[in-house]
């Protein structure tokens, strides 16, 4: 049995103690709100840690009882007036002391109890704690004293989101994915209850599960049987023609009012909403009339205690009946394409393949890949053929599903295809060879042969759309970018030529430093997004938020990146992740580690398993950053270990990043040399393909480590600054120049400068160095000042610790060798380890020690571990 702890009521908590030990200058308090909300469990909570309370409840079946709730008190007594009945139970109940007395469900007291109730505390003979629900007519005896001031009234409101995430974590002892959270949250609407049993469903279900610390919502929620039986209560009540319209409801919401009359009558769905089971709002639907009505369960559980008491028989048959009604109307949005396929793929009437495509295509567009490869597989069943097919192969890419996508293509001979369909075919079976098995060579063996092949110009702007996305992973950058500029240059671009054309061809101008040209680019994205798959738009999202972080336009890359998340089913699984690899882009460039780290775990634990694709390579270069600058280390080289086994010409475009984050390691670790060769050396791959902008930051990545040779890097940089748009390029020029220079002040201006664009990591690693610069110049104040400036600015960014920021915390008299043998003393490497990752003696590492022990007048190596780490 899981224990549900009370989280998130302290507050109230605390209100209640006071009320029911008289601290409140009342007798008591009364809890109202909703049922499930949690009145019982925190009123129980309460009581449970005082002495001598007595527990009544009020019910149904005793409201007609005389006394009923106080019957088991009162005992046996052959008492029938009701003033002596009134009078044995009061003296039952204190004849050892002012009791407190908790009734559970006051609205339901009969007159008699509610009397004995009022006569209690107003006469101060009790303490009080009641839970009334919400909506229910309440004796006049009970509402009198809380109007009249003998008891607190106290509403008790759903959770909120927090309080649900908090609760629910603290149940299952790990972190909840953010998708899931926001699905829980939706699904229970804070009520504590249907919390309670929803996640208790979902985990014997196995749709609720951990994967690597997060735990994952993956498919519908749950009942737990219990929940079941109590929803099933006020179900049972119903009359069949009502429980008809819910079942109706239950296979599709939201109904049409009028259409779910027409099934079901009028005064069927009239007496579900006095029953609070159903509500009738305005039609929020695209493209809907907004002046209809739909109708729409009260509570998302509600329908799932009436979905399961339909059988497959009987839900065949009402898909059935829906799916004729529907055809009946206009079918003409999205919604509604995918509202008749998701009743027609399992009801008694013969599939669609048109239409399934049709919303195949319209689940893709929304990034739902469950619901897109469902609509496809059946659409193809019903003949679909090669459009079908297309869409199948397109969804199961993108989860990495490689032998399913070559028994599809292979289903199919190019040679019988006609032109149209070719491309689709040779588009799929691109995209399958690069991203899915990692052969560079063999899908650019099927992009020559369409490049052959196709003659039609309109067709060519798909060929070349596909063909830019290939080259820019590929890392042939300046192809990319010719094969998208011939995809816009097409006087009528196709939509799907244009979304492969923004998704590499943005990427390719981002990395090549040609920020400012990608906003017109996405721009063409985002105006045929609606014809799209609603996959691409992220990977293209990805070019859009690299280009504004690199061009130093921070905050704009913050709001585009969080304007991407818009979810609603678990199938958004694999967009969700991609989402998060944007914040995650946009914080690491700002440097806070605090929210980059947690939204890049939880991205990489959502991306499918068994893809050999590279959608999770930019999230894992980006948590190899994170993890370095904030020090954990080994955690940092597990992911650049996998990450690096991923490499291959396929992912060219990964290389210069992967490098420049071995070299984040290298400067976690202390092994500061290495790490100025490994991001100098990145900065000389990305330059030898022309990552212009990859190149810059691995340079002033070099700068920061306290590279010796910063004249070099700072002539490069002042040359990039011309040809790299933005103006964070040119920020890092002037902090490398600085940086050479030893100039205190002109490292201040670097560190405002950064500051003010954003980039809080390269601020504080500027005002570190500042500091450093003030103190050989013997200019204590400005040290002082500088040193402020880094820690605040460290803090900012979760605590980063740099090697310019260790300096800065712990100014010793040490040489940059010193200083490196001594972190990695720090960090419990024996002598021996120090020499051969320093590629010295161990002779050289003793005299090291030796000379570092009389500078700070220390007698051993333990010593200096200790002063090292801060101990």
């Amino acid at each position: 049995m899981r224990r549900w702890p009370l989280v998130g009521r302290q507050t109230e908590f605390d209100a209640i103690r006071t009320a029911i030990t008289g601290g409140g200058g009342t007798c008591g308090v009364v809890l109202s709100g909703d049922a499930g909300v949690g009145k019982t469990t925190l009123a129980r909570e309460v009581t449970s840690t005082l002495e001598g309370v007595r527990w009544v409840a009020g019910t149904e079946s005793a409201r007609s009882v005389p006394l009923g709730a106080f019957a088991h008190v009162v005992g046996n007594t052959s008492a029938r007036d009701p003033v002596t009945f009134i009078a044995a139970a009061r003296a039952a109940l204190i004849s050892h002391g002012p009791p407190v007395i908790g009734v559970d469900d006051a609205h339901l007291l009969d007159q008699l109890s509610a009397t004995l109730l009022h006569q209690l505390v107003i006469d101060r003979a009790a303490h009080v704690v009641a839970t009334v629900r919400s909506g229910e007519a309440v004796p006049d005896a009970v509402v009198s004293l809380w109007k009249d001031g003998y008891l607190t009234r106290l509403d008790l409101l759903p959770f909120t989101k927090p309080q649900c995430v908090a609760l629910v974590e603290s149940v299952l002892g790990g972190h909840l994915e953010g998708l899931t959270a926001d699905l829980i949250w939706d699904a229970s609407g804070g009520n504590a209850l249907y919390l309670h049993h929803l996640v208790d469903g979902a985990l014997d279900a196995g749709t609720l599960r951990n994967h690597d610390g997060v735990w994952q919502l993956r498919g519908r929620v749950g009942v737990t049987e219990e929940l079941a039986a109590l929803l099933d209560s006020r179900l049972d009540r119903l009359p069949d023609p009502v429980l008809h319209a819910l079942q109706l409801l239950t296979l599709c919401e939201p109904l049409d009012l009028d259409l779910l009359e027409d099934l079901a009558g009028a005064e069927a769905v009239e007496h579900a909403e006095q029953e609070g089971l159903v509500r009738v709002v305005e039609n929020d639907a695209a493209g809907a009339d907004l002046s209809a009505l739909s109708v729409r369960f009260h509570h998302p559980l509600f329908g799932e205690a009436v979905r399961r008491r339909v059988g497959r028989a009987a839900s065949r048959r009402l898909r059935g009946d829906l799916v004729a009604a529907l055809r009946e109307r206009e079918v003409s949005t999205a919604a509604d394409r995918i509202r008749l396929a998701e009743l027609a793929v399992e009801s008694d009437r013969k599939g669609d393949p048109t239409l399934l495509t049709a919303a195949a295509n319209d689940a893709i567009a929304l990034a739902d890949l469950s619901l897109s490869e469902r609509f496809a597989r059946s659409a193809l069943s019903s003949g679909g053929g090669v459009p079908a097919a297309d869409i199948l192969v397109r969804a199961l890419i993108w989860q990495g599903a490689v032998e399913e996508v070559e028994r599809t293509l292979s289903a199919f001979d190019p040679a019988d295809l006609d032109h149209l369909q070719l491309v689709r075919w040779g588009m799929n079976r691109a995209a399958h060879l690069l991203w899915s098995v990692g052969d560079a060579d063999g899908a650019d063996e099927v992009v020559a042969m369409l490049r052959e092949r196709i003659t039609e110009p309109a067709l060519m702007q798909l060929v070349d759309g596909i063909a830019s996305a290939c080259e820019m992973h590929e890392n042939r950058l300046a192809d990319a970018i010719a094969s998208a500029q011939r995809v816009f240059a097409a006087p009528r671009g196709l939509p799907g030529a244009i979304e492969w054309a923004c998704f590499g061809g943005a990427r390719a101008l981002a990395v090549s430093g040609r920020g400012d040209e990608v906003p017109d680019v996405v721009a063409r994205m985002h105006a045929v997004a609606a014809k799209c798959d609603g996959l691409l738009r992220f990977p293209a999202a990805l070019g859009e938020i690299q280009a504004l972080a690199y061009t130093g336009a921070i905050e704009a890359a913050r709001r585009r990146a969080q304007e991407y998340f818009v979810f609603s089913s678990t199938g958004q699984y694999l967009a969700w992740a991609l989402a998060n690899t944007l914040v995650g882009t946009v914080e690491v460039a700002s440097g806070r580690f605090d929210v980059a780290v947690p939204v890049l775990e939880q991205a990489l634990a959502a991306f499918p398993e068994k893809a050999a694709a590279t959608w999770s390579l930019a999230a894992k270069i980006l948590l190899v950053q994170a993890y370095s600058a904030i020090g954990r280390v080994d955690d940092a080289d597990a992911v650049l270990t996998e990450a690096r086994g991923r490499l291959g010409r396929h992912v060219a475009v990964f290389g210069p990043g992967m490098d420049l984050a071995g070299a984040w390691v290298a400067a976690a670790r202390g092994t500061t040399k290495q790490a100025i060769e490994d991001a100098l050396a990145a900065a000389d791959a990305a330059a030898a393909s022309g990552q212009l902008a990859v190149e810059a930051e691995a340079l002033h990545s070099a700068c920061r480590f306290g590279a010796r040779d910063t004249g070099h890097a700072a002539a490069r940089l002042a040359d990039l600054a011309g040809r790299v748009d933005g103006v964070l390029v040119r920020a890092q020029a002037a902090h490398a120049a600085a940086v050479a220079a030893g100039d205190g002040a002109a490292l201040d201006a670097a560190a405002a400068e950064f500051e003010r664009i954003g980039a809080l990591l390269s601020a504080a690693d500027a005002a570190a160095q500042a500091a450093t610069a003030h103190e050989r110049a013997d200019e204590r104040r400005a040290t002082v000042e500088s040193a402020a400036t880094a820690n605040r600015l460290a803090a900012f960014c979760g605590g980063a610790r740099t090697p310019a920021l260790r300096a800065n915390a712990a100014p010793l008299p040490l040489t940059a060798r010193e200083r490196e043998i001594a972190n990695l003393v720090a960090a419990g490497l024996s002598n021996r380890q120090i020499a051969d990752r320093l590629v010295v003696s161990v002779r050289t590492v003793e005299g090291h020690l030796y000379r570092m022990c009389l500078k700070l007048d220390i007698s051993d190596r333990e010593e200096l571990a200790a002063l090292i780490r801060g101990e």
